[in-house]
């Protein structure tokens, strides 16, 4: 019986690690339990040895693909796998069928085809057609070819592509019959149930209590206190109040508060001079960002230098923006520092001024030597919290004047309060430490920090969280 099977065309299944082997078979010995094949291919690929002994116990699968009958010369072609018996089941150890047994059983489906010409394994493995050619049979070549011509390369693309490849190409893909194949909610069900399975958590409870275990990517999963937003406290509550872009609360202090915070940390070593660069620091780091920050100021825009006119007065308003001054001059902005000539000035603006001139910024006195043409920015540094009076001098309207003139964008730096009014009209109002009851023509509020300790708020009886968290200077809003 063994030897009907001699001849055959079979495809050998050995698992994921040895892989597929697919040949004729040259000798089956049943003692041993081992089958062999001549010409064999691996994986689709020809092996390079002319013969592949295989175990029953290696073989996890074994379909006949072609049977060639000896006896009436015959090929039946079979697609159905056949079971291999292993060794130590004596009882079902039983011979093969004949070829010709199984194509009695299999009447309706015979298709017989030309002996030597296994198409159905050719469409399978198309080398199989050239390496089954016989052993006197010549690659033919041109005349004066060398191996790797055009006619070896030719026989090399047949036994690539072979024949009979077009035949299932006339059939159009059945696009709606295979998606109705695919159910979607057994799959969606699938990976849920896997999901479930992969956390012990996700498998118990209500379906309300599965869906709100699963978190977004953005969601904080670790159990926090709640969060408070009123975090600073003033002594006199009820006034007017702002909030951050984070939602903290910050209330207004008056005046003679924000006098005595300054007082009581000038007493602990945040002297004036300290509060002068920090506050010209955080007010430039403000107008750069204003004026376009590193879109505007890059090598590459040396053409387009940003101009900024600062007017300033005898005071230390005007020593802040003399300091803010000097900062953006040393960022390449043109800088028009506009101070009138006074008989005394206060030793803080002498000594921002000295440091003003060594740069290359410029300062002008009077209102004409201002620029005719729009800035790109007015910083107004003109008022005064301890005299009001200073807005009846001559050039404090003048300067206010030409700058409701330029229609250049103003910013107001620490303006009084609101009862005092305002000659210039700001788009941009930068207040220091804690905000003032600005008036509404104050444009948009910004706070910045001037690095004053916690325990000096406490000290003048202002409970105090910082509002900056990782900025030195924030906006404001109406609360």
């Amino acid at each position: 019986m063994a030897a009907d099977w001699l001849g055959s065309l079979v495809s050998i299944n050995c698992g994921e690690a040895l892989g597929v082997y697919q040949g004729e078979v040259s000798s089956v010995d049943q003692s041993s339990q081992t089958i062999s094949l001549r010409q064999p291919f691996h994986n689709g690929v020809k092996c390079p040895v002319p013969e592949v002994t295989f175990s029953a116990m290696d073989i996890k699968e074994l379909k006949v693909l072609d049977i060639v009958s000896s006896r009436g010369g015959v090929v039946q072609k079979i697609s159905a796998p056949v079971s291999v018996p292993h060794r130590g089941h004596h009882r079902t150890q039983e011979r093969l069928a004949s070829p010709q047994q199984q194509c009695s059983k299999s009447s309706g489906d015979k298709h017989l085809e030309v002996p030597g010409q296994p198409k159905g394994f050719r469409r399978r493995h198309n080398s199989w057609s050239s390496s089954s050619r016989g052993a006197n049979q010549v690659t033919p070549k041109k005349n004066g070819v060398k191996n790797g011509g055009v006619g070896q390369r030719q026989h090399r693309d047949d036994e690539c592509f072979g024949d009979n490849m077009d035949d299932g190409l006339d059939t159009d893909f059945d696009f709606e019959g295979n998606l109705a194949l695919f159910d979607k909610a057994a799959v969606f069900s699938q990976i849920d149930g896997s999901d479930r399975r992969g956390n012990g958590a996700r498998s118990h409870g209500t379906p309300q209590e599965q869906t709100s275990s699963q978190y977004r990517h953005d969601k904080n999963i670790l159990e926090t206190k709640p969060v408070v937003y009123r975090q600073i406290a003033v002594p006199q509550p009820g006034g007017k109040e702002y909030c951050t872009d984070s939602g903290l609360v910050v209330p207004c202090i008056s005046y003679e508060l924000h006098k005595r915070l300054l007082s009581v940390a000038e007493r602990h070593g945040l002297s004036l001079e300290r509060r002068l660069e920090m506050t010209g620091v955080c007010a430039s780091q403000m107008a750069l960002t204003l004026l376009g920050g590193p879109n505007r100021l890059t090598p590459k825009n040396v053409h387009q230098q940003p101009t900024v006119a600062l007017l300033c007065g005898p005071h230390v308003q005007g020593a802040q923006g003399i300091s803010c001054a000097r900062h953006l001059a040393n960022h390449e902005v043109e800088v028009i520092l506009f101070l009138p000539n006074f008989v005394k000035v206060l030793d803080a603006v002498a000594s921002e001024l000295n440091l003003y001139t060594k740069t290359e910024g410029k300062q002008v006195s009077v209102i004409q030597e201002l620029p005719d043409s729009p800035v790109d920015l007015i910083i107004n540094c003109l008022d005064c919290h301890e005299n009001a009076l200073i807005m009846d001098q001559p050039w404090y309207q003048a300067a206010a004047d030409w700058a409701n003139q330029n229609r250049a964008p103003v910013l107001s730096l620490d303006p009084p309060v609101g009862g005092q009014g305002h000659a210039v009209e700001a788009k941009w109002t930068l207040s220091l430490g804690l905000p003032l009851p600005l008036s509404e023509d104050a444009g948009r509020v910004y706070l910045c920090d001037i690095g004053v300790p916690r325990q000096v708020f406490q000290e003048v009886g202002i409970k105090y969280h910082s509002p900056f968290g990782c900025k030195f200077v924030v906006p404001l809003h109406s609360a």
